[in-house]
């Protein structure tokens, strides 16, 4: 078993400072210094237009524009150096698994890749130059891949294919504009059908009416429908699935024999987190191991939050710190099966 942590970062301000407080923060980090030594063996395929990334991020999150300045300062980078780890467009975007379940008033969050792949970064900001608050882990720092909004919006996203990319914002930009920008469901189906969509993914939202959307969005289409659960095939857009879903279906009919006997959120997460309920997954040198389980409160704006498998989550009240109050805690800590590195911990990580 290999112990892995991720940091808790609170911040009140503006998207810029916010920005310059998270280039200090990486600026001699081992996830920066992995970052580059990965760049010199993986380059990229193309240059980065700023122009292009700026006249696409403006209409949708203007703000966000402004915190890649921040980043810009305190690393002391070029925009573009910072586009190509930050921009969150038209990049790219390893498979991954995850699975998602949700109630009339929880959504509960398997997130699963592989370990090079992830920062250790929970982040809890509300701005003060526009835009919603938003608790939740960070991805490619300036990304979302799961959380919740002062609203009550929740939201987690699940890979289906990279075939076929677009010029668009990856996963977790777009997650991220989501819960900045959108107060209910409605709002974020619409905003999802407007953006556009670098890779295939179904994004799973949740508010305080209790309905659950899952948005089947691909860079050359968008249905929307109602369930509980998501894995990693859709079931509307099903001529845009992959070939080898095995793994996806065998956690999907796992929550479909267990959701008889869930009465709770708790259950639930145990169903999730639990080793051996069929839905966490080991499988971490196929880019799907599960290293996360979150789950959102809309109503009560609390989360949950547990690395590794068969733990007790760390519990945040999200209402209370929108209120001013501080966040005591510094660090989670957790476990997962798998001796691989992670970027934000171990050196040389390529």
């Amino acid at each position: 078993m290999k112990q892995i942590y991720s940091d808790i970062i609170p911040f009140r301000g503006t998207h810029y400072d916010f920005g310059y407080l998270q280039g200090e923060l990486l600026r001699d980090s081992l996830t920066i210094e992995n970052r580059k030594k990965q760049w010199k063996i993986r380059r990229p395929r193309f240059t980065i237009d700023e122009q292009e990334v700026k006249a696409a991020i403006e209409p949708f999150a203007p703000e966000i524009w402004r915190e890649l300045l921040g980043l810009q300062d305190a690393l002391g980078w070029t925009m573009n150096e910072v586009l190509q780890e930050f921009g969150g467009y038209r990049l790219a975007y390893m498979r991954s698994g995850c699975s998602i379940y949700t109630g009339s008033d929880y959504m509960i969050r398997n997130y699963d890749y592989h370990p090079k792949t992830y920062e250790g970064r929970y982040t809890i900001y509300q701005p003060t130059d526009g835009g919603y608050a938003v608790i939740g882990p960070s991805q490619r720092i300036t990304g979302r891949m799961d959380g919740m909004n002062e609203k009550g919006l929740a939201m987690g996203y699940n890979f289906m294919h990279r075939k076929k990319p677009g010029d668009g914002f990856i996963c977790n930009m777009i997650g991220r504009i989501v819960l900045e920008t959108c107060a209910n469901v409605e709002e974020a189906v619409t905003l999802l059908k407007a953006i556009p969509h670098r890779h295939s993914f179904s994004y799973v939202v949740l508010d305080q009416t209790g309905e659950t959307y899952v948005v089947e969005a691909t860079p050359r289409g968008i249905e929307v429908r109602q369930s509980n659960m998501c894995t990693n095939h859709f079931e509307l857009l099903k001529h845009e699935n992959r070939h080898h879903l095995d793994d996806s279906y065998k956690r999907m009919d796992a929550m479909n024999q267990q959701q008889h006997d869930i009465s709770d959120a708790y259950q639930a997460f145990r169903m999730l987190n639990d080793t051996d309920k069929g839905v966490f997954s080991t499988q971490y040198k196929n880019w799907s191991g599960t290293i996360h389980t979150s789950a959102y409160f809309p109503k009560e704006r609390k989360a949950w939050f547990a690395l590794g498998g068969d733990r007790e989550p760390v519990i945040f009240d999200f209402a209370q710190w929108l209120e001013g109050k501080s966040m005591t805690t510094k660090r989670i800590l957790g476990e997962v099966d798998t001796d691989l590195p992670f970027v934000h911990m171990d050196e040389n990580v390529r």
